[in-house]
Formats: C-alpha cells, structure tokens, sequence
C-alpha cells in the first residue's frame, strides 16, 4: 500500500524522505505543499523533479477524509460531516469570528466516557481516528475556506472523542499544527481538551504542551461522578495535581476549566464558591457554557440571570472569567451536540441526535 503521506508529522516525512535517498530540503518542498497550499496532487508540486513527482504517485498518496455533509449557519458557522470509513463518520465545525477563526477537530468516533449532557458520549464508541484523519479535518477546512486567506488562526481538539485516549495519532497531528512548514499555528492557539485523563495529560505536557482546556462541570467529586464519570477513576485530587504538573512544562500559561451550566444541578452560588478553591490551587480561567440540549437529556440550560451570577461570584474573588457563546446551535454545531453519524455501539441512538451519513438538512 503507498504511504498517506497526511499520517506524518515533518521528522516522519524526513525520515521516509531519507529511507529512499532524498534530501531533507524534498521533504520539506513537498510539507509545505500539502499543508501550506493544500495540494491533493503530486503533480501539482511544480517544484519537484518530474522523476520524484512520478515515483511518489507511486509510493505515496495523500488521502484525506471525505466530506459528505457541508452545512452552513445563519451566524456562519460551518459544519462538515466528514466520512472516515464505510461506517463512521465524525464532524468538524467552524466558528469565524472577528478577528479569529476556531476550528473544532474530532478525534475519535463516539466517545467512551459517556459525560451525562453530551451527545456524542450517548452513541458509546467505534474506533480511534488516524493522524490523517485528524490532520485531514484543518487540510479540508484549509482548502474550502481559502488557502491563501488562512482563515484557521485556532484550533481545538473539542469536537468528537477524548483526546488523551488516542494520544498516538493526536500527537503527530498537534506538531503539523504547530510546524512552520505545515500551518504554522502558535502553541496558544492550539488546544486540547480532556474531561481528565490524568496519564495523558502527563505524556501530552512532555511531549506537546499545547493550550490545556479541563472539563470540569463539577465542583466536588460527589457531582462530578455523576456528570463525568472518569472522575471516578481520576478524582478532583487527582486531576488538579496533573494540572499543576502541566503548568510545569508551560509555566506562562493556564489551564482552561470549561464548566457546562446546567440549571439547578450545578449553577447554585455555593458551587461558585466551591469553584474558589480550585481556582487557588491551579492557574486558570473558567469558560461557562449555556447547556446545549439533546434529545432525552435529563438537564436544563441555566437562565442568563444564573449563569451572570455565577460569573460574578467568580469575578469578584478576582478569577478570570468568560461565557460562551452559542454558535450553530439549529444545524447541531454547538457544544455537546456533535452527534455525528457513527455506528451505535450502546443502542442509545434513539436517546440522542444521529444523522444518516447523507441526510441534507437546511
């Protein structure tokens, strides 16, 4: 089989570049012009001698994912359903801004852990994605929003799956992002997100200490047992002492505690106050999420009067706090609603919001 040359990171590619005799210089010709340029074609690389050209159509290949679902926001939002395989398929989202453009990256099919309000978590889980098909996700949204406008200034690996738990591809994917041959995107503004994996966490600051974002959602372990259930393995504890390793491998930064607001569950003042003392033992900031409802859930979005105050109690002890929100929420692209269309492995399809692979929604 040719090698996906989208499964390697730049010291892969040199390397395979080596193994056959070429220079490192044809490895890094041939980066820039997949990612850079986003080129799906060997004899594109006008560049390369006409004999590489030739025998890399023979030995290689660059094989993205395929989109079979493009859909577009009244607020411009942009979801692709993003086909993997014959049965699987995931979703990326991308929310413009101003001054910025976040691109929201799956990288597994389903979900494992099963946190009580996300709708990804309701379809149990098929398989870990590849480096291409995680990489593939920011080379699709390169190529359809323009690749010499650059609009993807940020990314974040929030979209399907848990991240820690395929670390092997994740990792590879996270140094295209940041190399300057391939998209060439800051350490900040790349981002991974674990509802707190603690071993990973600890491999992803050795290896890649990108931008750490936590799914909190709880402020004793009590509740968080209930809504996220590694907790049970990895307590609060636990969790705050591999922030405070992380922080050791990127000392100017923080950590992102991202916090869903669910009306009467853990939006009280006194869970705000509880918030406090993690926030004492941990650089960060917390980013409160509006509940994105799914079909059968059992919570409730709390009010915008609950959420400012919960914000405010936070505030005042001098914590940095930030709302999001809502984006794409009528075509499924927000928060907790990247159900996607994978293959039910719990039989809890009817419980949430699953798509067949063709299905054209407005």
């Amino acid at each position: 089989m040719r090698a996906n040359l989208l499964d390697l990171d730049p010291e892969a590619l040199a390397q395979q570049f080596a193994a056959v005799g070429e220079k490192p210089f044809r490895a890094t010709q041939v980066l820039r012009w997949i990612h850079q340029r986003g080129a799906a074609q060997f004899s594109e690389m006008t560049d390369l001698a006409k004999t590489l050209r030739v025998r890399l159509e023979t030995e290689a290949a660059i094989t993205a994912p395929t989109i079979v679902g493009d859909h577009v926001a009244s607020d411009g939002t942009r979801k692709w359903l993003i086909q993997i395989d014959g049965a699987n398929a995931v979703e990326s989202v991308f929310i413009p801004e101003t001054n910025r453009g976040t691109l929201c990256v799956s990288s597994q099919a389903g979900c494992t852990l099963d946190c009580a309000f996300c709708a990804t978590g309701k379809q149990g889980f098929n398989r870990n994605l590849s480096t291409a098909e995680i990489i593939g996700q920011l080379w699709i949204a390169h190529r359809a929003l323009g690749v010499e406008q650059r609009a993807v200034t940020n990314v974040v690996l929030m979209g399907m799956g848990e991240p820690m738990l395929n670390l092997d591809a994740v990792i590879p994917a996270l140094r295209l992002m940041l190399d300057d041959n391939a998209y060439g995107l800051s350490r900040r503004r790349v981002t991974v997100s674990t509802s707190g994996v603690v071993p990973g966490m600890d491999r992803l600051a050795a290896e890649c200490p990108v931008a750490l974002a936590v799914s909190l959602h709880a402020p004793n372990d009590a509740l968080r047992d209930r809504l996220v259930p590694i907790n049970r393995k990895y307590p609060l504890r636990e969790l705050i002492a591999a922030c405070q390793r992380y922080l050791l491998h990127a000392p100017r930064d923080f950590v992102t505690f991202e916090y869903v607001m669910l009306a009467g569950v853990n939006d009280a003042d006194a869970q705000a106050r509880e918030l406090l003392d993690i926030a004492a033992q941990v650089k960060c900031k917390f980013n409160l999420i509006p509940f994105n409802p799914i079909a059968s859930a059992e919570f409730a979005r709390s009010s915008a009067e609950r959420i400012r105050r919960f914000a405010e109690i936070l505030q005042r002890a001098g914590v940095t706090v930030t709302t999001r929100k809502t984006r794409g929420e009528h075509i499924d692209a927000a928060c907790g609603q990247l159900a996607g269309a994978v293959a039910d492995r719990t039989r809890r399809a009817a419980q949430s919001k699953i798509y067949p692979l063709h299905e054209v929604r407005p």
